[in-house]
């Protein structure tokens, strides 16, 4: 048995034994799970901010490769790790898929709130490019990006993992094509039967409107929700519900889509927020009005992706099996997708907004509290 660890004059890892009181020397060869230091990366630039850290471009020294360095918040933790340091450490070192940035490896600073993930390096994400690109992505383009997403949210969510903030911002891209889901500070695992999380997750105009309403029973349909906002953007070159407060997003919501009722979404009455609020009528489904260029089976898919039922919504596997991905135009060969060396790191302003405005925006989620409102004075949305 041994207890607290030390080092030698040496520097050789050492601990005492709790029996006979004595430094006794670790083996190098029994060292498993020792972290590198970060002075073993040259930092190269700020490449951006995730929901729990900075990010970093780097150089390995030791291996001459190119990675990503994401420091980990610690400003407000007294007691180690914070939680969701930890879940998003375990979620990517246990998964691997080509679309879902991997994890290398954790490096350690000199202070005990120094910690870095290391990455693989992608040179862009989508939202960059979207703020940037002089020209959309054509429609196989989009085509191509979609079925990289579905590819891996389905690696995911069959092995019960929920990511709950995707966007276009958490999709990277590299030089050659290959598109990766990044940025799990949120991500949870799930199973059967399910268990309360809290509703304030998902960035404000991604987030599913069960989860607007108060739902704390979460599913892999909130991420698919998701999908259905990214795969609009792409298409229509712009954010495709851009709320801006929770009962805002509710509005566009049912401007796009309609009012839901408890005849088309079981459970429906029974959502908590629905004691405070009441919605307008609107009875119409304006999706094919807003893509009316769109072949059906494009249309079916976004139906589909926005059912308001989250028993009943697509998921990763049904979108994948869509016709949509089998017609004219179809999916470029990711090696034939433009590369946009000279977008990298930057932000396009809309007229009259600084670029950081235009960042927030698409970062930030607005949670209201609709508890303080009195039940007797219902808000119409």
């Amino acid at each position: 048995m041994s207890g607290m660890e030390r080092q030698t004059s040496t520097e050789k890892l050492a601990f005492v034994s709790m029996l006979s009181g004595e430094l006794q020397e670790v083996p190098e060869h029994a060292r498993l799970g020792k972290c590198r230091g970060v002075t073993d990366f040259e930092k190269l630039s700020r490449v951006g901010e995730g929901t729990y850290g900075i990010v970093y471009k780097a150089r390995d020294i030791r291996s001459d490769a190119t990675v990503a360095l994401k420091k980990m918040r610690m400003e407000r933790e007294k007691d180690g790790i914070p939680i969701s340091g930890l879940r998003e450490i375990d979620i990517l070192l246990n998964l691997r898929h080509d679309n879902i940035v991997e994890l290398r490896e954790v490096a350690v600073g000199k202070s005990l709130d120094s910690i870095f993930l290391v990455m693989d390096y992608c040179e862009q994400d989508l939202a960059s490019l979207l703020d940037n690109m002089s020209a959309p992505f054509s429609e196989a383009q989009v085509k191509c990006i979609m079925i990289q997403v579905l590819k891996g949210l389905r690696y995911m969510h069959e092995n019960f993992i929920v990511h709950r903030d995707l966007k276009v911002s958490n999709l990277l891209m590299t030089d050659k094509g290959s598109v990766k889901i990044a940025d799990f500070g949120l991500a949870r695992k799930y199973g059967l039967p399910l268990k309360p999380m809290t509703p304030r997750v998902v960035t404000l105009w991604y987030r599913a409107p069960e989860l607007l309403l108060g739902t704390k029973e979460q599913t892999v349909a909130i991420d698919m929700w998701s999908v259905g906002c990214i795969f609009g953007e792409l298409l229509a070159h712009r954010p495709l519900l851009p709320g801006r407060s929770d009962i805002h997003q509710i509005e566009l919501i049912i401007e796009m889509f309609g009012t839901p009722s408890e005849a088309i979404w079981p459970g429906f009455d029974e959502l908590p927020v629905l004691e405070n609020i009441s919605l307008k009528k609107q009875p119409y489904n304006n999706l094919k009005h807003m893509f009316s260029w769109l072949t059906d089976a494009g249309i079916r898919l976004l139906n589909f992706l926005f059912m308001y039922d989250p028993l009943k919504r697509a998921s990763a596997e049904d979108s994948l099996d869509s016709s949509y991905f089998k017609e004219q135009p179809y999916p470029c060969d990711p090696e034939l997708m433009p590369t946009f060396p000279q977008h990298r790191l930057k932000r396009k302003a809309a007229p009259g907004e600084k670029s950081e405005e235009r960042k927030q925006k698409r970062n930030s989620g607005s949670f209201q509290d609709f508890g303080n409102t009195s039940s007797a004075k219902k808000k119409k949305v």
